[in-house]
């Protein structure tokens, strides 16, 4: 179904930030972009939203197209980010999602219009496409707090 609007509107996207313990370490998967803007820059996975596509099933579409990452269980919404000036391309308002795979999955492989993918060292990360520093950072928070929940000792 078209509209048309006399004010314009932003995009929106949805990307999602992964978790796992590998060699003891707590580690993030990340993408490395094939195409501008950011291109050969390390992200997260995400995407567009198709415009009959419900925002998680998007971030699972979007997460296995880049990633080949499927059945990962549960996800939560962290948090929706909108600064007017956090893509290049056009005014992009992201939701983005964490959640966690157990230790030792390897079944990444990059596609979609990501270079490669990866699991990364939530310590010693690359230089992050975009506002995707922040979002790791507050996943990493979300995630210390959850464990640090009385609920969850």
């Amino acid at each position: 179904m078209a509209y048309t609007y006399e004010y314009p509107h932003p995009a929106v996207t949805t990307d999602t930030v992964i978790f796992t313990i590998r060699d003891g370490r707590l580690r993030v998967l990340l993408i490395k972009r094939g195409q501008p803007p950011e291109q050969g820059k390390w992200a997260i996975p995400g995407g567009f939203v198709d415009i009959d596509e419900d925002l998680e099933d998007g971030a699972r579409r979007e997460l296995e197209e880049e990633t080949g990452l499927r059945n990962v269980g549960h996800l939560e919404q962290l948090h929706t980010f909108g600064n007017p000036d956090r893509d290049p391309r056009e005014r992009i308002i992201t939701v983005v999602f964490h959640g966690a795979v157990p230790p030792g999955r390897s079944d990444i492989r990059a596609g979609d219009d990501a270079a490669s993918a990866d699991w990364f060292d939530t310590l010693e990360l690359p230089d992050l496409a975009f506002d995707h520093e922040v979002i790791v950072d507050m996943a990493c928070a979300r995630l210390r707090a959850q464990l640090d929940s009385p609920a969850t000792a």
